[in-house]
């Protein structure tokens, strides 16, 4: 596979990534499987997907557990990517970007991996209680202390970024120039697809001008961009987009022109082609730093996602998708 830099310490990784949340979080409890998902990381390894990408939240802590059954025998194969600041509780989820905080969670993030360091470190939320140059500042100690490689950022949530007159990354950008000044950021993972393409107006201008990679989070839709969804189907009520304003039955029905013209341009380029892969293809286009991160639990997707780099979109098919109606319904 196609490999790419992340940052100016040029860390390579595969072009296309692993999202590992699905395996243990925020999709459909009943079909989650912990041998089907180890199966589906080692697939991924196999075919040069070398990004993993977890959260110590994510179950919370099973996701790194299971991913550390994997690195325990694959370690020099895979380029781990964990986050940090954000603690769940029963019904809650709350920011935590105290120092003390940062050294343990990572600690136990290095145990739970079953690895000596994790390759790139991000910073989930930052703790509004606490200034993010202190929270930056103690990961950075991390990476003189040799547990960590290079740190990254999630972008903020698209409502707290939010302000009057303000973009939907402005948030981001305010926190990743305040800690640019204390250690360089390698990356910054955002969502980014063919039916969320915000990000291309401002923050992947800011990362391609700096060196900055960009991991683009949730580059299928949730899923909608793979053409596998049915209008009315409904989830389970443990999935995220059963309470999603974009995954309503009227909505789905709606945004069908947008997966129909994926279908048109992955037509082009052959009976194997699938829509998913176009729309990765697409994300992969946007810059020679950008890596697509789609989740999944399923060695089927893992092989189809994979497949993805190498699918070369032209001119034409690039101008076709950039027509492709924009989706309806709030992201909020």
């Amino acid at each position: 596979m196609e490999r790419r830099t992340i940052g100016a310490g040029a860390l390579a990784v595969g072009a296309v990534g692993l999202g590992c949340m699905p395996m243990n979080w925020a999709y459909s409890g009943s079909r989650r499987r912990g041998d089907e998902s180890v199966r589906a990381v080692h697939r991924a390894l196999d075919l040069g997907v070398t990004l993993l990408d977890t959260a110590d939240m994510y179950g919370p802590f099973t996701n790194e557990l299971l991913l550390g059954r994997v690195l325990k025998e694959r370690r020099a194969d895979a380029f781990v990517s964990t986050k940090v600041g954000l603690l769940v509780g029963e019904q809650h989820i709350v920011a935590n970007g105290r120092p003390g905080y940062v050294r343990r969670a990572c600690d136990a993030s290095l145990r739970r991996l079953q690895t000596d360091v994790i390759d790139l470190y991000q910073l989930h939320r930052a703790d509004p209680e606490v200034p993010v140059e202190e929270t930056w500042g103690a990961m950075a100690d991390l990476v003189q202390a040799g547990k960590v490689r290079a740190l990254g950022m999630c972008a903020v949530g698209a409502r707290s970024a939010r302000r009057p007159g303000g973009r939907l990354h402005d948030g981001t950008i305010r926190q990743l120039r305040r800690v640019q000044q204390v250690f360089p950021v390698a990356a910054v993972e955002a969502e980014l697809s063919v039916w969320s393409p915000e990000a291309l107006d401002e923050l992947l201008p800011w990362c391609t001008s700096r060196g900055v990679g960009f991991l683009a989070a949730m580059p299928l839709g949730n899923g909608f961009l793979t053409g596998t969804l049915t209008p009315g189907e409904g989830f389970e009520p443990d999935d995220v987009r059963a309470r999603h304003p974009r995954f309503t039955a009227e909505m789905t029905a709606a945004n069908q022109p947008i997966v129909a013209g994926l279908r048109r341009v992955a037509r082009r380029h052959g009976p194997e082609v699938t829509p998913a892969q176009v729309a990765l293809a697409w994300v992969l286009a946007q810059g020679a730093h950008v890596v697509a991160v789609p989740g999944t639990k399923r060695e089927q997707w893992v092989t189809e996602n994979a497949g993805a780099a190498g699918v070369r979109l032209t001119g034409e098919d690039l101008a076709e998708v950039a027509g492709l109606p924009g989706a309806l319904g709030s992201w909020d």
